[in-house]
């Protein structure tokens, strides 16, 4: 009988695609963190790691699995995995890719309603009993989002599936890339600080890496100035949190809406404790429909690798 491929399962994945992976592989897994110091026995033997983005896989762990030759990883991000050196050692990487951009798309709208709405503030109104008599201004007026500008930073799968959905309420859309986008009809605008200065609502959707790290930083938010909202559903480390806090704490923009944090889970008593920014626990994959297809991008991975072909969401 032929042994079954090793793989080690870093994060506790969901019952559907541990079944699935135990059908096929032998599955070792899941560790309390990526540490060597976890690494339970017959570590060694693992071809394949299972891991995500927002797991920090650094060289000393991918050193101490020998037989490693490919990361799979559960989801669209991948700057927790010290890429350079797994290639350096013929180690593939593959990622979810687009797999789970519809739900994220949705709730960054969902996101920017919560925020530039004051839903969350509406609901603590009624909660603590605030809401007395029967005058037409229960709560302070705000602009809506008809007419208003929304600026997208990054117009990849979820900035591009965002932007229509935020045209069916009315908005005008620019963006900031890299590059220009040849088949959108959207303002292009070839610097950050100038999409901020233009627009009502920024919407960071740019993928993790180095180079994005505080790009929405105090100069930016100067630039979205007092009647902005920031909403963020791409990865914390592209928003200085303190010029983020400060901002909100002295009003110079309006509100924000974070699902991504710079230290996940751990969110600063600072932010916490201000009113106008919504928070929520990195959620905006978590429907069925992006999870499953998550799901089924990694067993393709892995499939596609065993089978020795290129893998779906090779990076």
């Amino acid at each position: 009988m032929t042994a079954r491929p090793v793989v080690l399962m870093v994060p506790k994945l969901p019952r559907r695609i541990v079944e699935k992976l135990e059908a096929s592989y032998e599955v070792l897994g899941p560790l309390p963190a990526s540490r060597v110091e976890d690494l339970p026995a017959g570590a060694e033997r693992a071809v394949a790691l299972l891991t995500m983005g927002t797991m920090r896989t650094d060289a000393a762990f991918i050193d101490a699995l020998p037989a490693l030759e490919m990361i799979a990883l559960y989801g669209t991000g991948h700057e927790g995995v010290d890429g350079a050196h797994a290639r350096s050692k013929g180690i593939r990487i593959a990622n979810a890719g687009a797999a789970n951009a519809i739900s994220v798309a949705e709730f960054a709208v969902g996101s920017i309603l919560a925020s530039t709405r004051q839903l969350a503030s509406g609901d603590r109104f009624v909660r603590e009993g605030r809401w007395q008599g029967n005058s037409v201004e229960r709560m302070p007026m705000v602009p809506g989002l008809y007419g208003r500008r929304v600026g997208i930073y990054g117009l990849g799968s979820v900035g591009r599936l965002a932007a229509p959905r935020l045209e069916a309420f009315g908005c005008e859309i620019g963006y900031h890339n890299r590059n220009r986008v040849a088949d959108v009809p959207y303002a292009y605008f070839d610097g950050l600080a100038a999409l901020a200065e233009w627009c009502d609502v920024l919407l960071v959707a740019v993928r993790a890496s180095a180079e994005n790290r505080h790009a929405v930083n105090a100069d930016i938010l100067r630039a979205l100035g007092p009647s902005g909202t920031l909403v963020n559903i791409s990865r914390g480390i592209a928003v200085d949190t303190e010029a983020l806090c400060d901002a909100l704490e002295a009003q110079a923009i309006a509100g924000a809406a974070l699902d991504v944090f710079e230290t996940e889970p751990d969110v600063p008593m600072r932010l916490r404790a201000l009113d106008n920014v919504v928070l929520t626990p990195h959620v905006a994959a978590n429907t069925r429909l992006a999870q499953e297809a998550q799901q089924d991008r990694m067993l393709d991975n892995l499939s596609s690798f065993f089978a020795g072909g290129r893998m779906p969401g090779e990076l």
